[in-house]
């Protein structure tokens, strides 16, 4: 008789962890999804409110539609710094821009101080929009730092000027070796061809693979596992 109480007791607190788990995965899940995306809102509506702010007040009331109508309209200020970029780059671009900018720099360049302000800051972004222009062409494992060890890398472009010359007789690459969590920053390797194994995944899937720190893996990773399996026989077989 006394079995049957102790029973149900065990089979109340098992009820209660399933739901505990239930209530947990739920969650976890809803936070996955909803912490991107708020994440998201909340720094883009950050940058139009601060462009807006830094905007709007040098676009005179009569072009100011805030000024007639009752609300704000965000993001108007966004839009009217877009269209001066646009029209700088557009004068920028002729004969009588670039006279006008090359001598503002000698100006700025004369300038202790704001001279290395001006030019750090013009490297800078220079080096930003060339990079948007040449992303990386591929995804590659190195054995990396000794090896028996593989790290990822983003594939370059082959070495070029003095690094292409000094090494004679090798076909050099350049790859970046990003650091987990953060692949903005890394190391810039030079290493031979024949020692890069291009994988098949995307660059963006490379990225979420660092980003994740291994634990996003990409679509195809039964197909990846069965190209390790096929190197796994042919290192027997070699042996």
């Amino acid at each position: 008789m006394s079995e049957k109480p102790d029973q149900n007791q065990h089979d109340d607190h098992h009820k209660e962890a399933t739901a505990g788990r239930r209530l947990t995965n739920y969650f976890l899940t809803g936070l996955v999804i909803a912490a991107p995306v708020g994440l998201t809102i909340y720094i883009t509506w950050s940058i139009i409110r601060f462009v807006d702010d830094f905007v709007k007040p040098l676009i005179p009331p009569q072009y100011n539609p805030d000024t007639y109508l009752p609300i704000d309209i965000p993001g108007f200020g966004l839009v009217i710094a877009a269209i001066a970029l646009v029209m700088l780059g557009f004068l920028t671009a002729n004969l009588v821009g670039r006279t006008l900018v090359q001598f503002g720099e000698e100006i700025l360049h004369r300038m202790p101080f704001v001279s290395v302000l001006y030019r750090g800051l013009k490297q800078i972004f220079e080096t930003v929009v060339s990079q948007s222009h040449s992303n990386f062409k591929h995804v590659g494992l190195i054995q990396y730092p000794r090896e028996g060890l593989y790290a990822l890398v983003f594939v370059s472009t082959a070495a070029k000027g003095e690094v292409a010359e000094k090494v004679e007789g090798e076909d050099i690459i350049s790859v970046f070796l990003p650091t987990t969590p953060n692949p903005t920053s890394g190391f810039l390797l030079f290493l031979p061809r024949e020692e890069i194994h291009i994988l098949d995944m995307t660059v963006e899937d490379g990225a979420k693979l660092v980003i994740s720190a291994g634990l996003v893996a990409p679509e195809y990773q039964k197909k990846t596992a069965e190209l390790a399996d096929k190197a796994g026989i042919t290192k027997k077989s070699k042996k």
